[in-house]
């Protein structure tokens, strides 16, 4: 028999890789080193390891939604990313999709009252 905790685990997974991309995106509006979105996103409840932030930047900067630029003023050069104006129009988008997912999942999960029934609500 599977293991419960396991495979909410890593259903959970499969939930977070969109919901990292709208979570980046939404915090470059002004411009931020990689390394800096890392405790940002943490306080405000969205965990992401810099192992996984860094090659996310590079292809959002790839796919022209990022523009970057480094500073070589500090003792240690930092590349900070800014939301691109098509990243901005992709962001905007993306936010509108999000809300409509989020408003159809809660009418999907309201209707099926089955997981009451369950002990879920």
């Amino acid at each position: 028999m599977a293991d419960l905790n396991e495979t909410i685990s890593g259903l959970l997974s499969e939930l977070r890789r969109g919901t990292i991309v709208i979570g980046v995106l939404s915090q470059l509006s002004e411009p931020q080193y990689g390394y800096s979105l890392v405790p940002i996103l943490e306080e405000k409840g969205l965990s992401v390891d810099p192992g996984t932030l860094y090659p996310l930047l590079r292809r959002l900067e790839k796919q022209e939604l990022l523009e970057s630029k480094w500073d070589t003023n500090e003792a240690r050069p930092r590349k900070y990313y800014l939301l691109s104006p098509f990243g901005r129009e992709v962001y905007a988008g993306l936010r509108l999709e999000w809300r409509k997912l989020i408003a159809s999942m809660e009418g999907v999960m309201d209707e099926a009252k089955g997981g009451e029934r369950n002990g879920i609500n």
